[in-house]
């Protein structure tokens, strides 16, 4: 495709009152080049945009739109909301029915707090595990990204790693001290930090399934490592399902591996599509925050009656439908299409697949770590990218991001991508 015009004269526009252009760097296309797509509508699995091109979409709005744009049920419960008020800064029904909801699907959670973003929520989730340890270092992993949290803006993946700055200026040396970095998947060098400074640990967070460097597969033994080692030593263990929550499984990737953190970070699916982010975990846990316990945190927003609405919504219908099987299906089916084709053209790759997360790396390693991601010819990417975006596939515009297939995407839709596919991979290979 090549009707851009609109959305190149809309680029210049918004780089005149917008840093970039773009209110997130994830929407930049800094790491393919080229211009951004502006998107007028979505509509199931596929959106519009100015130039009025059709797009099948496998970022849904990096991850929400399991059900596709605009779901039925999900406009329905929104536009109920909306007359009634957009926002209250008082209780409401539907904050408990949504609470009732996650506690009810997600293992680790007996109470949880509403916020408005998976930012938000990792902050707050930090800040609880040190007000209830007492305690000060934080364990992350490099390229696992939480948000743009001052503590936790170190080696980060996503668009920080694409845009090759892991780490911000801005933030001072006092905010990232007491955070310790490991690579992921090491359970040696877990397990040496916990043997060495175990009593000064106040949690440990990662994403269970990577998607911030591209998909990233947690071995079994790295998982039980941090289990064990959490409780043994007194510290908290916190899932950063933002991105995983009701996505690999409806109660996220601790149902489906077995594996119960003490905390959890959600976002994304929760809230439907409209801004929400949440966190929660054991109850004695979660009543050292305000105003039960000592710890503070508050926002005027969160709970936003619109936001809970279109969550209700979303996790009735996942609950109901139990798409989860099928969408494991369609989505193997793509990636085995994808490596067979690479595999046939002779080009250095890899895949990896959590439930309807994937990721084809141009990288012939196994990427289990952030140390293996940084090897993905990005070059490679950019030429891929915009081979499928020619031929009508929107992929997400970074190497280093997740893809998601959602309950629209059809068989149809499957062999239309694995054909676009091969036709951009022969262009590329010759």
């Amino acid at each position: 495709m090549d009707n851009s015009k609109k959305s190149q004269s809309e680029f210049e526009r918004a780089c005149n009152v917008i840093p970039g252009g773009v209110n997130s760097p994830a929407r930049a296309f800094g790491g393919v080049g080229g211009t951004p797509i502006f998107i007028e509508r979505g509509e199931k699995q596929y959106f519009y945009d100015i130039d009025g091109n059709r797009y099948l979409d496998y970022i849904g709005s990096w991850g929400p739109h399991i059900l596709g744009h605009s779901h039925p049920a999900v406009v329905k419960a929104i536009a109920e909301a909306l007359p009634s008020g957009t926002s209250f800064g008082a209780p409401t029904v539907r904050e408990t029915e949504l609470a009732e909801l996650i506690v009810d699907a997600v293992p680790s959670i007996e109470k949880v707090r509403m916020v408005n973003s998976g930012t938000e929520a990792t902050m707050s989730a930090i800040r609880l595990a040190r007000g209830y340890t007492g305690r000060d270092v934080v364990i992350k992993f490099s390229g696992c990204y939480h948000g743009h949290v001052d503590s936790l803006l170190v080696q980060a993946g996503s668009g920080a790693l694409t845009l090759g700055t892991p780490s911000s200026p801005g933030i001072p040396a006092g905010c990232t001290s007491d955070t310790h970095l490991l690579e992921y998947n090491d359970v040696a060098g877990l397990s040496e930090v916990f043997g060495n400074i175990g009593d000064q640990i106040a949690c440990v967070i990662l994403e269970p399934v990577v998607g911030n460097m591209g998909v990233v597969v947690p071995t079994p033994e790295f998982l039980q490592a941090l289990r064990s080692l959490c409780s043994e030593h007194g510290s908290v263990l916190i899932f950063d399902e933002v991105m995983t929550g009701f996505r690999v499984a409806f109660g996220g990737a601790q149902e489906r591996f077995g594996v119960t953190p003490d905390l959890t970070t959600l976002g994304k699916i929760v809230g439907g599509g409209l801004p929400v982010g949440a966190y929660g975990g054991r109850a004695e846990i979660m009543d050292v925050i305000s105003p039960v316990g000592p710890v503070y945190q508050a926002g005027t927003l969160s709970g936003n009656p619109l936001a809970t609405a279109s969550g209700i919504a979303t996790l009735k219908v996942l609950k109901e439908t139990n798409p989860y099987p099928a969408l494991e299906e369609k989505t193997q089916r793509l990636v085995s299409g994808l490596d067979n084709i690479a595999t046939e053209l002779g080009i250095p790759h890899s895949v990896a697949q959590v439930g309807s997360m994937f990721t084809f790396f141009f990288n012939s390693e196994t990427v289990s770590n952030f140390t293996i991601s940084a090897k993905n010819d990005t070059e490679m990417f950019s030429r891929y990218f915009h081979g499928m975006l020619n031929r009508g596939i929107y992929l997400p515009c970074s190497q280093f991001e997740a893809n998601f297939v959602g309950v629209e995407h059809t068989d149809d839709d499957i062999q239309a991508t694995l054909d676009a596919a091969r036709e951009t991979l022969e262009e590329i290979a010759s």
